[in-house]
C-alpha cells in the first residue's frame, strides 16, 4: 500500500483533468503531475542517493511544488516531515535534527532552518532553485516503492506549546484510512471540484490533498500562498465545487468578508472546519450569513483530521429537537474509528458522563519517533488517550468540554472553560474569549476570563457576571476579568492558555 499509487491511478484514468492549480493558472494536470512525481522520485533516489524509509522536509509557504515534493516523497518511499513555515528557523532545525532528515525543501520566503546548518541535512534545496528543476527533470523517473501500509509516510510534530514537540508516526495505512473517512463522512468529492490550500498545507489541509487525488480533483493553491478572504471568494469564483479546510478563526474572516462584501457563494460548496473550539454562536452566526456549506472534524495529529465528524446534513437538520446540542458537539464517530469516553481509573463511562476521550482504528499513529515511554502512555489498551474531555451522549454525539490539563477545579467542582465561553460570547460585545484557572487560597482555584471585546463595545464585568449567573451555576462564574486587545495563539490559531495562565503568575508575582 502506497498512496503514490492513487496519483498514478488518478493520471492514467484522467489524464487531462486539472491536478494544480495556481490561483487562476493551471500548473499541472493529472498526467503532469504523475510524470513530476515520478521524475522527482528518481532524482531523489540517484542524485540525493536518499533510500526507502528516509525522512525529508518540507518547510515551505504553500506552492504548487509543496505537493510536487510530497507526493514524489511517497512514490520514493520516503516519510515526509512537514513543517509549519511559520515556525522559528530554531524550531525547524530542532525537528529536522530529531527526525534525521537528510534533506529538506524549502522555499525562498523563509529563513534557512538552523541557519542553513543542520546536523542531519545533507541538502537543503530551494524549490524556486536550477537544483530543483534539475531534479524535477531527472530521465525516466522512478518506478513507485514498494511500502507496507504501515510503512511511515508523515512524521508530523506536535505543536509543542508544552514543551518539545513529538513526532508523531503516521502510516500510509493511517491515511488512506483519513481519506476514505473524508469521502464517507464529511464531503463527496467530484472529478470536477476542488479544494483551495488557503490553511497551511503542512497540516490538515495538505494531508486533505489525498482524497482529492483520489478523485482527480483540483488542487487549488492561491497565488499568496496563504489566506486572504477576499482571494477565497475570487477562487471561489472561478472553480466550481470548491471546498476548502479552515480553522475557526478562518471562518470568523471569511464570515465577516462575506457579510460585509456579499461575494457570490454559487461555487462555494464545503467548508470543513476544525483544528480548535467552533463556539455555538460563531457557527450558528456562519450558517445565517453562508448558508448550509459547513461541516466539522474533530482530530489530533495522532489521529489526523479522523476522529468525529459533524455532516453538512447534521447542520442543516435544524427541525431536530437536540438541534442546538448538535450543532454544539463535534458530531458522531467516524467510519472506521470507535471512540469512547473513559473515567480516571480507565473504565468506559456511560453516555452523559465526562471523561477522557479515547479512540482506536486505522486512522491512529503507529507512535512517537523515538519517544517509547510517550508512545506507551498514550496508546495505553490499544487505545489512543486524546489528553481531551468530553462527553457522549445516547446517539453517539460527542460534546468537547476542555483538554484535560485545562479542567478548573475550584472548591471540589469541575469547571469546564468551554462552557464558561461559550456563555461569555453570547453579549454581542465580546469578540472573543478564553477562561482558565489560577490558584486560590481557599477554593483550589478561581475561574478568569479574558476577554476581547468587539469593535465600538464598552462592556464592563457588570454586564458580563450578569449574563453568566443568567446561563450557569454561580461558582462557574469568572471571579476576574481580564479585558485585553487579543488573546495570544499558536501558528494554527488556538489560543494559548499556557500564556495566560503565566501572565496571572507574573501578576501575583508583582503584587
Amino acid at each position: 500500500m502506497n498512496l503514490a499509487e492513487l496519483l498514478a491511478r488518478a493520471a492514467r484514468v484522467f489524464p487531462d483533468n486539472p491536478a494544480i492549480v495556481a490561483g487562476a493558472r493551471l500548473h499541472a494536470t493529472y498526467r503532469d503531475f504523475a510524470v513530476r512525481a515520478a521524475a522527482l522520485a528518481g532524482g531523489f533516489r540517484d542524485a540525493l542517493e536518499l533510500a526507502p524509509g528516509d525522512r525529508i522536509g518540507l518547510f515551505m509557504s504553500n506552492c504548487p511544488q509543496y505537493l510536487e515534493v510530497l507526493w514524489a516523497a511517497w512514490w520514493a518511499g520516503l516519510a515526509a516531515v512537514p513543517i509549519n513555515a511559520k515556525l522559528h528557523p530554531r524550531e525547524a532545525e530542532y525537528i529536522l535534527e530529531h527526525s534525521g532528515a537528510r534533506a529538506c525543501f524549502v522555499t525562498g520566503d523563509l529563513p534557512p532552518p538552523g541557519g542553513g546548518r543542520v546536523a542531519t541535512l545533507e541538502r537543503l534545496i530551494d524549490v524556486d532553485s536550477s537544483e530543483y528543476r534539475s531534479l524535477a527533470a531527472s530521465d525516466g523517473g522512478a518506478a513507485i516503492a514498494r511500502c507496507a501500509p504501515d510503512d511511515l509516510a508523515w512524521l508530523f510534530y506536535t505543536s509543542g506549546t508544552t514543551g518539545r514537540p513529538k513526532g508523531v508516526e503516521i502510516t500510509h495505512r493511517n491515511l488512506m484510512t483519513m481519506a476514505l473517512c473524508y469521502l464517507a463522512d464529511v464531503d463527496e468529492v467530484a472529478h470536477g471540484d476542488a479544494i483551495l490550500h488557503a490553511a497551511p498545507m503542512s497540516h490538515g489541509s495538505g494531508i486533505y490533498c489525498i482524497p482529492h487525488v483520489l478523485r482527480a480533483a483540483k488542487q487549488v493553491v492561491p497565488e499568496s500562498g496563504g489566506f486572504d478572504a477576499g482571494e477565497i471568494f475570487d477562487l471561489v469564483r472561478m472553480h466550481d465545487g470548491a471546498a476548502m479546510f479552515a480553522a475557526p478563526t478562518m471562518v470568523k474572516r471569511l464570515v465577516e468578508h462575506a457579510r460585509s462584501r456579499s461575494p457570490a457563494l454559487d461555487n462555494l460548496k464545503t467548508i470543513v472546519y476544525g483544528g480548535g473550539p467552533m463556539y455555538l454562536a460563531d457557527i450558528r452566526d456562519a450558517l445565517s450569513v453562508m448558508g448550509q456549506r459547513f461541516a466539522q472534524i474533530y482530530g489530533q495529529g495522532e489521529s489526523p483530521m479522523t476522529i468525529t465528524a459533524l455532516s453538512k446534513w447534521h447542520h442543516a437538520n435544524d427541525a431536530h429537537p437536540f438541534y442546538d446540542a448538535r450543532l454544539a458537539s463535534v458530531g458522531v464517530a467516524q467510519s472506521a474509528v470507535e471512540v469512547r469516553v473513559a473515567g480516571e481509573d480507565g473504565a468506559l463511562l456511560p453516555a452523559g458522563e465526562t471523561g477522557e476521550i479515547l479512540v482506536r482504528g486505522d486512522s491512529v499513529m503507529r507512535g512517537y519517533w523515538a519517544n517509547p515511554e510517550a508512545t506507551a502512555a498514550t496508546l495505553a489498551g490499544g487505545w489512543l488517550h486524546t489528553g481531551d474531555v468530553g462527553a457522549l451522549d445516547e446517539d453517539g454525539f460527542l460534546t468537547l468540554k476542555d483538554r484535560s490539563k485545562d479542567l478548573i477545579i475550584s472548591g471540589g467542582s469541575n469547571i469546564y472553560p468551554r462552557e464558561v465561553e461559550e456563555v461569555l460570547l453570547r453579549h454581542p460585545g465580546v469578540a472573543e474569549a478564553s477562561v482558565v484557572g489560577e490558584p486560590h487560597p481557599e477554593w483550589g482555584e478561581q475561574v478568569v476570563a479574558f476577554v476581547v471585546r468587539a469593535a465600538g463595545a464598552s462592556l464592563g464585568e457588570g454586564e458580563l457576571d450578569r449574563l453568566c449567573l443568567q446561563h450557569i451555576a454561580r461558582f462557574k462564574r469568572p471571579k476576574a476579568y481580564r479585558f485585553v486587545d487579543a488573546l495570544p495563539k499558536n501558528n494554527y490559531g488556538k489560543v494559548l492558555k499556557t500564556e495566560l495562565r503565566e501572565r496571572l503568575a507574573r501578576e501575583r508575582g508583582a503584587g
